[in-house]
C-alpha cells in the first residue's frame, strides 16, 4: 500500500506542481524548490530534499509580512495590540485553514504510514505546507511575491482569524482538562494618558505567576496574557 501511494504520488507530481503554481499565481524559476516544499520527511530525510528548512524560512517570512501590515493597519497600535493579532493571524490552525483552501495538502508526497485521517496530524501538515511554500518563493523570487501571496490568502481573511481567536477561553478550557487552578487575570498596571490607556494584564494559576500582556484595553491585555501562559504551559492552542 504504501508503495503504491508513494508511486502514485511521484507519477502525479509534475502535473499536480504545475496546477499549485496557478493556484498560488506564482510560476517558480527553480522547480526543484517547489517540489522540495511538498516533499515530507518520510520521503526524505535530507534537510536539502524535505519541506522542514522551506517551513523554517517561511514562518518567519510570514511574521516579517504580516507585522508590517498590522503596523500600518494599526498606527496607534502598541506592542500588546500588535502581538495579539499577529499570533492570530500565524498560529497553525489558521495557516492550516488557509491551506486547505488552496488544496495544498492534496500534492503532498508523504508515506502511507502517516496518518493523515488523525486530524490533528493532518492541520499541522496543512500549516506546514503552507509556511514552506512561502519559504520556496522567497528562496526563488524574494519577499514581494511572498507578500502578494500572503495579502491574498492570510491578511484577506485576517478579520475570520481574529473573530474566532479567544486565547482567554482556551487557557480556562485547558485548565479544567488538566485539572489544575483556574487561572486569574489581574491587572499590574494602567499607564498612558486617558484617550490612550495601557493595560497590563498578568496571569496567574495555583501558585505560578506567568509574564504579563499588553493591550490598550483590558480585554485584548488579557488575551495577550493569556496567549503568553499557553506558550508557556505548552499548551496546544
Amino acid at each position: 500500500m504504501s508503495l503504491f501511494y508513494n508511486l502514485k504520488n511521484l507519477l502525479k507530481a509534475p502535473h499536480s506542481l504545475s496546477t499549485v503554481e496557478k493556484k498560488i499565481n506564482y510560476l517558480f524559476h527553480n522547480r526543484d524548490y517547489l517540489v522540495q516544499a511538498f516533499t515530507h520527511k518520510s520521503i526524505s530525510t535530507s534537510p536539502r530534499k524535505n519541506y522542514e528548512r522551506l517551513e523554517f524560512l517561511g514562518d518567519t517570512v510570514i511574521d516579517i509580512i504580516i507585522s508590517r501590515e498590522l503596523m500600518r493597519e494599526f498606527p496607534e497600535g502598541d506592542e500588546g495590540l500588535l502581538t495579539q493579532r499577529r499570533a492570530a493571524l500565524v498560529r497553525k490552525s489558521f495557516l492550516a485553514k488557509i491551506s486547505k483552501m488552496l488544496d495544498l495538502i492534496d500534492y503532498i508526497k508523504i508515506e502511507a504510514s502517516v496518518n493523515m485521517k488523525i486530524e490533528k496530524i493532518a492541520e499541522k501538515q496543512q500549516a506546514n505546507l503552507y509556511e514552506a511554500i512561502i519559504g520556496a518563493i522567497y528562496l526563488d523570487g524574494g519577499i514581494e511575491p511572498c507578500r502578494n501571496l500572503i495579502l491574498d490568502t492570510v491578511w484577506a481573511h485576517r478579520t475570520e482569524a481574529w473573530k474566532t481567536t479567544n486565547y482567554k477561553g482556551k487557557l480556562i478550557e485547558y485548565c479544567h482538562i488538566k485539572d489544575i487552578g483556574s487561572p486569574s487575570f489581574n491587572i499590574k498596571d494602567i499607564s498612558g494618558p486617558d484617550h490612550q490607556k495601557t493595560f497590563e494584564i498578568e496571569v496567574k494559576i495555583d501558585d505560578r505567576s506567568f509574564p504579563t500582556g499588553m493591550g490598550l484595553d483590558k480585554k485584548s491585555a488579557e488575551q495577550t496574557a493569556a496567549k503568553i501562559a499557553l506558550e508557556q504551559l505548552n499548551a496546544p492552542f
